[in-house]
């Protein structure tokens, strides 16, 4: 079921159908996705940490398009992570405001980090680095962010390891949100 809504929605988004939006805390979301990845998280030895500013504003966006953005960006940290010999695997989530009254998100992985020569291509259609990927995922993430007003880039991650990070504006009747 959830994963036909998946589907339906994506193929609403390249249909350009509306979204089907509602106010939404982003970091709760975020938590609803970790839940769901915990044992491929335990398996691949993925260490999570989480940080967000105290009452986050809200945001207007589609649940289901924004879950598979940050479904996304995790699933790809872990498989980035996953091949590491030595070092620690660790994921740092964060979500906070910006000065451009956006809800920020950003994605931090020990990994091998992007290859800078092909750092802005990550979010082009067809375009990948892995053996057994299509090059979708990050498009179709890139393409959601944008229909939802936000932006998204990519960059590395110091000391090593990426950064994905997406900003999505705060919707006038999220501001105050109740913890």
């Amino acid at each position: 079921m959830r994963a036909g809504n998946v589907i339906r929605r994506i193929r609403a988004l390249m249909n350009k159908a509306p979204m089907q939006t509602e106010l939404l805390a982003l970091d709760e979301l975020i938590f609803e996705v970790l839940a769901l990845v915990r044992a491929e998280l335990a398996t691949n030895d993925v260490w999570v940490r989480t940080r967000r500013s105290e009452a986050l504003p809200r945001v207007r966006a589609d649940r289901v398009q924004v879950r598979q953005v940050i479904l996304n960006l995790i699933t790809n940290a872990i498989e980035a992570m996953s091949d590491l010999k030595e070092g620690d695997r660790e994921l740092l989530i964060t979500a906070r405001t910006d000065s451009s009254n956006n809800v920020l998100v950003s994605f931090r992985d020990t990994g091998p980090g992007l290859d800078p020569n092909s750092a802005d291509r990550v979010f082009e259609a067809f375009y990948t680095t892995k053996s057994d990927g299509m090059g979708m995922g990050l498009a179709i993430c890139h393409s959601i962010i944008e229909a939802h007003g936000g932006r998204m880039w990519a960059g590395a991650n110091d000391p090593r390891g990426a950064v994905f990070q997406f900003s999505i504006p705060i919707a006038p009747e999220g501001v105050d949100r109740a913890e």
